[in-house]
């Protein structure tokens, strides 16, 4: 099943408007720059949603091809695009069978912890295959997971989130359970849209994501041809990865 579908993907800016994106672009092209890609290149990114770590990534120059399995979320990228003039392209692709034109690519990228959706050892053997192909030799992979560690101690069973809008309100349930041996987090999400005049829409949808080891992706990593570099405690140059640590960010080079 597709995530963010129809009117969820309508509201997905909305529920993370307080990410911090440009931030979060910003580390990524430190990065890039540390290790090794310079100037003008040519950017993959997996996962990309409604596109703003695209656009925030194209304002440091980077030429961004962009994909994503919801062909929802990418109508709402594509309309952001072409009301800001944005020379993104964007891309249907399902990150576990990649087949993007105009590679290879100087470096790829996947954020907001995308990479557990897709779940099994076939489908992440597969992510890793399609980025290494679509990768120029010493070519660099961005990408953040979930950290095991984080979860299995501190993972929160039920959230309740509330925003106001013109018409009423958007009340967001997310309740989460654990598959502990298959690395699993399952969080069925409950909207309801409560407008001013009484009335009330709801929807629901379930996601699982997968967690993960860093010596477990560390060895995924090896084993597919990419060398690890670096893993960063979230979106900073610090690598002390703690029981606290949510978000790991990983640097791997092409080899």
């Amino acid at each position: 099943m597709v995530s963010y579908a129809g009117r969820h993907a309508e509201l997905y800016d909305l529920f993370y408007a307080d990410k911090e994106y440009d931030s979060e672009a910003a580390f990524v092209h430190y990065c890039l720059e540390r290790f090794g890609v310079k100037g003008h290149a040519t950017l993959l990114e997996l996962a990309c949603g409604t596109g703003r770590h695209a656009f925030a990534l194209e304002r440091f120059g980077y030429q961004v091809t962009a994909t994503d399995y919801s062909p929802d979320m990418l109508a709402v990228a594509r309309d952001k695009a072409n009301e800001s003039r944005s020379s993104v392209s964007f891309s249907l692709q399902d990150m576990s069978n990649l087949k993007v034109e105009g590679g290879p690519f100087d470096a790829a990228i996947c954020l907001f912890d995308s990479i557990g959706y897709v779940g099994t050892n076939e489908r992440l053997s597969n992510v890793f295959k399609g980025v290494r192909s679509h990768l120029k030799p010493n070519g660099l992979f961005v990408f953040e997971f979930w950290h095991a560690a984080a979860m299995l101690r501190h993972y929160d069973p039920l959230r309740v989130r509330r925003w106001q809008t013109e018409r009423g309100q958007i009340l967001r349930i997310s309740e989460t359970s654990l598959d502990y041996a298959k690395q699993l987090s399952s969080v069925s999400y409950t909207i309801y849209e409560l407008d001013n005049d009484g009335s009330y829409t709801t929807l629901s949808e379930v996601q699982t994501n997968r967690y993960f080891l860093i010596q477990e992706m560390a060895q995924w990593l090896t084993y597919h041809d990419l060398k690890p570099l670096a893993w960063f405690s979230g979106f900073k140059d610090d690598t002390q990865i703690t029981d606290q640590t949510w978000h790991v960010v990983t640097v791997a080079q092409a080899v």
